[in-house]
């Protein structure tokens, strides 16, 4: 299966405007979503598309997408760090309101002219191959989220990128289940090495979600406290 599946810049032609956690989209799956989610799904269709357009039409891509016919199965988000640091940016995710979330018409705000940004730094938000909370997932370690990170570098290297940086954990399942990051090893395979390393401010508390990291963590012999850090992995491509 994973060799039919093409990797490649997302593109005006089909914005991929929510992630797969209900399973892969196509053109005319993308508006659909389950009667009884709570989400506000036409809320983010109606944020996500004219920023993401924006950010394709002034960047080039802001995406790399796995295609397994007219099925996206795949996609790696990444924006410029300078898109990331400005107000409103929030974290980016596309399917949270602020702060985690960009502001409703950040789409507006003015994004500098590529030839005029002086950090030259990509930023990857979240890396998905198939659905990772769903039971049956086809695409998962069949190389494709490799293959995804491969195609951003001859991206970013084609159009004059110098690093990309990508936020990372400990190697810990319940970590890409949830929030599309991948371990640090995935990195370190790809070349990247770690810039930094400090406690995560959203894994300081004591939720269930960090109860259930740490649980994982012991299993597996890391220590608890290290498995709330968050790892700056970074990539120079210069």
């Amino acid at each position: 299966m994973s060799e039919n599946v093409v990797v490649e810049p997302m593109t005006e032609e089909f914005i991929v405007w929510r992630c797969l956690h209900d399973g892969p989209l196509a053109h005319d799956t993308i508006d659909q979503w389950p009667s009884a989610s709570t989400m506000p799904w036409a809320c983010y269709r109606d944020r996500n598309n004219p920023l993401l357009m924006k950010l394709t039409r002034t960047y080039g891509s802001c995406a790399i997408i796995a295609r397994d016919g007219d099925q996206i199965v795949g996609h790696l988000r990444f924006y410029p760090k300078t898109i990331c640091d400005m107000k409103g940016a929030g974290g980016l995710c596309l399917q949270q309101d602020p702060p985690a979330g960009p502001v409703e018409n950040f789409a507006d705000s003015d994004f500098p002219d590529p030839a005029k940004i002086e950090d030259k730094t990509l930023v990857v938000h979240c890396l998905m191959t198939g659905s990772p909370q769903q039971k049956e997932n086809p695409y998962q370690r069949k190389g494709i989220g490799s293959r995804m990170v491969r195609a951003l570098i001859e991206w970013a290297k084609t159009n004059r990128w110098e690093r990309i940086e990508a936020d990372a954990f400990e190697d810990i399942p319940i970590i890409y289940e949830i929030t599309g990051s991948a371990g640090h090893t995935f990195w370190e395979r790809l070349g990247f090495h770690l810039a930094d390393r400090h406690p995560h401010p959203e894994l300081q508390d004591r939720s269930q979600f960090v109860k259930t990291l740490e649980e994982q963590a012991r299993s597996i012999g890391i220590l608890p406290e290290r498995a709330r850090d968050r790892l700056v992995i970074r990539l120079d491509l210069t």
